[in-house]
């Protein structure tokens, strides 16, 4: 894939060089764009090197704009990244402003775009800002962090560039795959992120599901060439490009919107954390607090993986089992009750699992299983895609393979 990598005027800046590598290591042709205020952090010299490209910065630069040069990398890229993105890059984009190369390739570019913002932590909670992310991620543009910790100025919080390696695993899942990929012309159902069950117009039982790793798979799927729709419950990321997305709520709509989609699907991937149990009834109005105790009596949720795996003509089935413990005899046991093809299955909980941009997880199948160790969620997804795959044809026979030879190198 091609990528443009925008480098604007911030300290995290002497972090690109290493996201270079990062993504050449994952096959990416990159072309960076400089604003004026990066080169105050990092050398167009280093960077050339890492990139094996001429650095771009200048929209008047006269040899390169003779061939309208902003408008041909706005069209050869499959993703524009702008890492770090301060607050005042961000701020330009969502005005539409475009008084240097970099923002005119982001007004120019129908890929889609990364932004990974890196600041103080006073800059990022500013309203000002906070509104700006909102607006870019209503428009589609992904919003890759920021992370928590130390910061340059000496302070600690939210405003840390996510490292390299995170966030080049993620863009290079954003693009659509061109062309013929291992799952071409086939239909994959993905659902992804929590249900939300409603106790009153206030509140509502869910769990911690970010819906990171539905999203990843998804994309994954599509960069295979797969015709992808996307069942998701709610959550805080952006629509990907190149595929239907389904909103949903309950755990109901996802079983209702699962099963108007299902009969086309030739793989189905229950990623959602879907709510097992619902009050009975959601009170109309809000539950006041009169008593020193209350209940809420529950009923089991619909079982949407079991049901899909029961159809009489079943897609490729493939479960989730996040567990707290016994993580493999629970995930064995559930691929067995449901008669599932594949699980996979992951510990969850403090720091492990949810709201975190890595995992780690165990794939089993009826007479096998394979260890995939930490890595991030988009760098997993593409490699449980090529195993999910695989197995696909194995399961389906001669006339289900596909047009193109992928040799996988997880097995």
């Amino acid at each position: 894939m091609n990528i443009v990598l925008g480098i604007t005027g911030g300290i995290a800046a002497y972090k690109a060089p290493d996201l270079v590598r990062r993504l050449r290591e994952r096959g990416a042709e990159v072309q960076i764009v400089m604003t004026a205020s990066a080169e105050e952090f990092v050398t167009a010299t280093a960077l050339q090197a890492v990139s094996g490209r001429a650095i771009r910065s200048n929209l008047w630069d006269k040899e390169a704009e003779a061939a309208m040069s902003h408008i041909e990398l706005a069209r050869w890229a499959d993703v524009v990244l702008v890492a770090p993105a301060t607050a005042e890059v961000m701020a330009r984009i969502v005005s539409g402003a475009a008084p240097d190369l970099l923002t005119t390739i982001c007004l120019a570019t129908e890929a889609p775009i990364a932004l990974a913002p890196a600041m103080n932590h006073v800059m990022w909670s500013n309203p000002a800002t906070q509104a700006n992310k909102a607006v870019l991620e209503e428009r589609g543009i992904h919003i890759l962090g920021p992370a928590t910790g130390s910061q340059a100025c000496g302070e600690t919080g939210a405003g840390r560039m996510l490292e390299p390696d995170t966030i080049a695993a993620t863009v290079c899942g954003l693009s659509v795959g061109k062309g013929e990929g291992l799952l071409e012309g086939r239909t994959v159902v993905v659902t992804a992120g929590p249900t939300r069950e409603p106790i009153d117009p206030v509140r509502y039982i869910t769990n911690r599901s970010s819906g990171k790793m539905g999203y990843a798979i998804a994309r994954a799927a599509a960069a295979q060439g797969a015709n992808v729709v996307l069942i998701s419950g709610p959550v805080n990321l952006p629509a990907p490009p190149g595929m239907q997305v389904r909103m949903v709520r309950t755990a109901q709509e996802m079983f209702d919107t699962t099963h108007d989609q299902i009969a086309a699907a030739d793989i189905f991937i229950a990623a959602a954390a879907v709510v097992d149990y619902r009050p009975t009834s959601a009170k109309q109005q809000k539950i006041k607090k009169d008593n020193e105790t209350a209940s809420i009596e529950l009923v089991r949720c619909p079982d949407i993986l079991a049901s899909v795996a029961a159809l009489d003509a079943a897609p490729f089935t493939v479960g989730f089992a996040a567990e707290t413990e016994k993580v493999e005899d629970y995930a064995r046991s559930k691929l067995e009750k449901k008669k599932l093809d594949m699980i996979v299955a992951n510990q969850v909980g403090d720091d492990r699992g949810f709201d975190r941009d890595d995992n780690a997880v165990s794939v089993l199948w009826k007479n096998g299983k394979q260890e995939f160790p930490t890595r991030a969620k988009a760098d997993l997804a593409r490699d449980l895609i090529e195993l999910v795959a695989k197995h696909f044809y194995a399961a389906r026979g001669a006339d289900a393979q596909p047009k193109l030879t992928v040799i996988s190198g997880n097995d």
